[in-house]
């Protein structure tokens, strides 16, 4: 669309390759809550940070803070889809957050198929099911990295 700030479509050529380390937050994204974790390019892990349980401009207030605290070089956000790979209306609100998260905080945003991380989220015993599902979300992209 014109004058719509690009996303990133595919991950950056290997960043950290260089010596540099990249650090990421990524978001699961919910109606009610955004589960948010961190991790980087030197150990390729992520961590569950919290979950966000705010909509609206609170939310983006309370994601803000954290970008503060934790200084991301990018962020991550898992889009979902049907099992068959079809798209449907959370897709698209999933992506819409994207935009916004870029729009807002001026960061690239990578976009992950987030296709059944709740689920293993829930089989690992995760307590806080949406940060264990975006950490899930950010090793996955971080594995796409290599």
């Amino acid at each position: 669309m014109p004058g719509m700030p690009e996303l990133a479509a595919n991950p950056p050529p290997t960043p950290g390759a260089a010596g540099r380390v990249c650090t990421y937050l990524a978001f699961d994204f919910g109606l009610k809550r955004v589960g948010v974790a961190s991790g980087n390019t030197l150990t390729r892990t992520a961590q569950p940070l919290r979950t966000v349980c705010a909509t609206g401009d609170a939310r983006f207030e309370a994601i803000a803070r954290l970008v503060d605290e934790w200084q991301p070089d990018a962020l991550v956000v898992g889009v979902p889809f049907h099992p068959d790979g079809a798209e449907h209306e959370n897709t698209l609100r999933a992506r819409r957050f994207a935009r916004q998260l870029h729009g807002r905080l001026r960061l690239e945003v990578h976009e992950v198929d987030e296709r059944y991380t709740t689920t293993e989220a829930q089989a690992d015993g995760a307590g806080d099911l949406d940060a264990a599902s975006a950490a899930l979300i950010l090793e996955q992209y971080l594995r796409s990295l290599s």
